[in-house]
């Protein structure tokens, strides 16, 4: 028998699948504070796997999916306001701009 850690944030569903597929894992429920961080870990883990498609269309669905799925829960888990975070977002696209014009700032000189 081997064993493979992740030691993560999983999908609810998750353990469920992996004993379907007659796996045994070892779950427990974190405390709030832990949930927190590791929402912020899920968030990262995310992006870098979207960064992993390498622009193939069907993944970077499914990988932007995640990413939202997360976002939307750390919205829920710290009581944020989707409105709230839509006006900021249009707000600081009027004040500082989008990503539209294909900017790379090289250096400032100082």
């Amino acid at each position: 028998m081997s064993r493979k850690i992740y030691n993560k944030l999983i999908r609810d569903k998750i353990s469920e699948i992996i004993k379907e597929d007659k796996r045994n894992p070892k779950i427990r429920i974190m405390d709030e504070g832990e949930y927190r961080q590791e929402l912020f870990n899920k968030v990262v883990e995310e992006a870098k796997e979207l960064m992993g498609t390498n622009g193939e269309k069907k993944e970077m669905i499914k990988e932007i999916g995640d990413v939202y799925e997360v976002i939307d829960t750390i919205i829920k888990a710290y009581g944020l306001s989707k409105d709230e975070i839509k006006e900021m977002q249009d707000k600081r696209r009027f004040e500082r701009g989008g990503f539209e014009k294909k900017l790379f700032l090289e250096y400032v000189d100082e």
